[in-house]
C-alpha cells in the first residue's frame, strides 16, 4: 500500500494534568523518510507526546495528526499503520514470544504478520519459543522492538527502543531504521542517549517544560557547533591575534597549552594563526550533540525561546 498523507502534524498541541502543563502549544511535522529524535530531560513531556500522537490522550487544546488523520478520533485507523514501543513495554510474563507475535497478528487481522516476526528474531537472535518471565531484560526489549516492527509499518514511534540491547542488537536496529526510511517509512524516537540520536537521526527537536525550544537538522547543529581545540604551544605566546578569531569562545592560555572553543567554520582561520606560534601537539574534537544541546540550548528559558 502506497504510503500516504504528513506523517506527523502537531498544532498547538496542549495537555494539561490539572493544573499542570505537560505539554505547552507543540507545532511540530515530521516528513516521511526521516528518523526524528524527540529530545529532553525527564518530565519535559516527551512520553505525553507521544501518547497523545498514537492517540492514548485527549488533547486539552490543539492537535495530533498522523496520515492526515486526527490522533484521537482515528486512533484505530492509525494504528493500522503504526509501530509502537513503549518505553516501559509490558510484556505477558507466562506467553511464550511466538504466543505474544500471534496474539499481535491476530488484532491485526494480518496472520502473515507472524512470519515477519520470526525473521526479525531470527535477525535479533531471539528465541520465540521461551516465555517471556524467563527472558532477560535485552531479550525483552528485542520482543518488544520485533512487536512493533512485525508489520512493517509506516511509521514507528520509539520510547527508548535500545534499552538493554547489546552493540550488536544496537547495530542490528540501526540497520531496521535505514530500511524502514528507505522504503518510505518514518521514525520518530525518543530516547536519553544522546550519543545514539547523533549516530541515527536526520533531525532532532530539543522539548523543556513542555515547550518545544528547538527543531534542528543534525548537519545544520554539526556546522554551527563549538569545536574543543587543545594545542600545546613552544615559548611565549600572545593570545591577541588568536582573541581575533571570529566565533573563539573561552580562549585560555596556561603553562603553553592553549584551550578554546570555534565553529566550524572558522577552523581554517584558527590554524592559521596559530601557524604564528610553534606548535608542538595540536588536537580538535567535533562537539557530541550533548554537548550541542548545552551550548545553543542549556541556558535558554522556554519563554526566550
Amino acid at each position: 500500500m502506497a504510503i500516504t498523507g504528513c506523517p506527523v502534524r502537531l498544532v498547538g498541541l496542549t495537555k494539561d494534568y490539572g493544573t499542570r502543563r505537560a505539554v505547552d502549544r507543540v507545532d511540530l511535522t515530521v516528513e516521511r523518510g526521516e528518523v526524528f529524535g524527540y529530545l529532553g530531560p525527564n518530565g519535559a513531556g516527551k512520553t505525553t507526546t507521544i501518547r497523545l500522537l498514537l492517540g492514548l490522550l485527549r488533547p486539552t487544546a490543539g492537535r495530533a495528526e498522523v496520515f492526515g488523520l486526527d490522533a484521537w478520533r482515528d486512533s484505530v485507523r492509525i494504528h493500522a499503520r503504526t509501530g509502537y514501543l513503549p518505553g516501559d513495554a509490558g510484556l505477558y510474563e507466562r506467553l511464550t514470544g511466538r504466543d505474544i507475535v500471534t496474539y499481535f497478528a491476530g488484532l491485526r487481522r494480518r496472520p502473515a504478520d507472524v512470519a515477519s516476526a520470526v525473521k526479525l528474531a531470527e535477525r535479533f537472535d531471539l528465541d520465540l519459543s521461551r516465555r517471556v518471565k524467563a527472558l532477560s531484560r535485552g531479550n525483552r526489549q528485542k520482543l518488544a522492538l520485533v512487536q512493533a516492527f512485525m508489520s512493517n509499518p509506516d511509521l514507528a514511534v520509539l520510547d527508548e527502543p535500545t534499552s538493554g540491547l547489546d552493540p550488536i542488537a544496537q547495530q542490528e536496529f540501526h540497520q531496521l531504521l535505514h530500511e524502514t526510511t528507505a522504503r518510505g517509512g518514518t521514525v520518530v524516537l525518543s530516547s536519553h542517549i544522546l550519543d545514539e540520536v547523533q549516530r541515527i537521526a536526520d533531525r532532532v527537536g530539543i522539548i523543556r517544560a513542555g515547550r518545544l525550544i528547538a527543531v534542528e537538522r543534525l548537519e545544520d547543529l554539526r556546522a554551527t557547533a563549538l569545536h574543543r581545540v587543545v594545542a600545546r604551544l613552544a615559548g611565549p605566546t600572545d593570545p591577541t591575534a588568536l582573541a581575533r578569531v571570529p566565533g573563539i569562545r573561552d580562549l585560555s592560555i596556561d603553562r603553553g597549552v592553549l584551550r578554546c572553543g570555534i565553529p566550524q567554520g572558522s577552523l581554517d582561520q584558527l590554524i592559521k594563526a596559530l601557524a604564528r606560534f610553534t606548535v608542538i601537539d595540536l588536537s580538535i574534537t567535533e562537539a557530541d550533540l550533548e554537548e550541542m544541546f548545552l551550548t545553543f540550548y542549556g541556558e535558554q528559558t522556554p519563554d526566550a525561546a
